[in-house]
């Protein structure tokens, strides 16, 4: 049986709700927004993931990364799309949120969203740190000249 979760992430906790594919609601657990957690929650023998769903937001990159390396089937999705579909529910709550992105996972209303490797990430550093003095000092010397 294919297992679908959905993963509302806050600084603090992440909600995750797993549902199976006839969208009963298997389990729901909120657990500290940090790799280990969730891989514990995740990874169990019961679970056969087809889908993982985690919307875009400051912590997606770190999470997605580590689930991804994890050999699970994570999907990071566009927060406008998953807002404007989440937005019909009547309790905005991150329980109900939870509910609703395992929900579009399983039925596949999602928009999914590219999330570069952090060895990419650390490949851009060293040129915008080679451009980005020249255009600060390019700018101040605007802002001082139209005084």
């Amino acid at each position: 049986m294919d297992h679908f979760a959905g993963l509302d992430v806050s600084v603090k906790e992440t909600s995750v709700c797993i549902v199976d594919d006839a969208g009963k609601i298997v389990r729901e657990v909120k657990v500290a927004s940090e790799p280990d957690a969730l891989l514990e929650v995740l990874k169990s023998p019961a679970y056969h993931f087809k889908r993982i769903g985690l919307e875009a937001g400051p912590l997606s990159q770190w999470l997605f990364s580590a689930l991804a390396e994890a050999g699970l089937p994570v999907i990071c999705v566009e927060t406008r799309h998953m807002r404007s579909a989440l937005k019909a529910q009547i309790n905005k709550t991150d329980r109900n949120d939870t509910r609703g992105i395992a929900q579009m996972m399983r039925v596949g209303l999602y928009r999914p969203v590219h999330v570069k490797t952090l060895r990419s990430q650390k490949k851009l550093s060293p040129s915008r740190t080679i451009c980005a003095p020249p255009c600060a000092t390019l700018a101040s010397r605007l802002v001082w000249w139209g005084r």
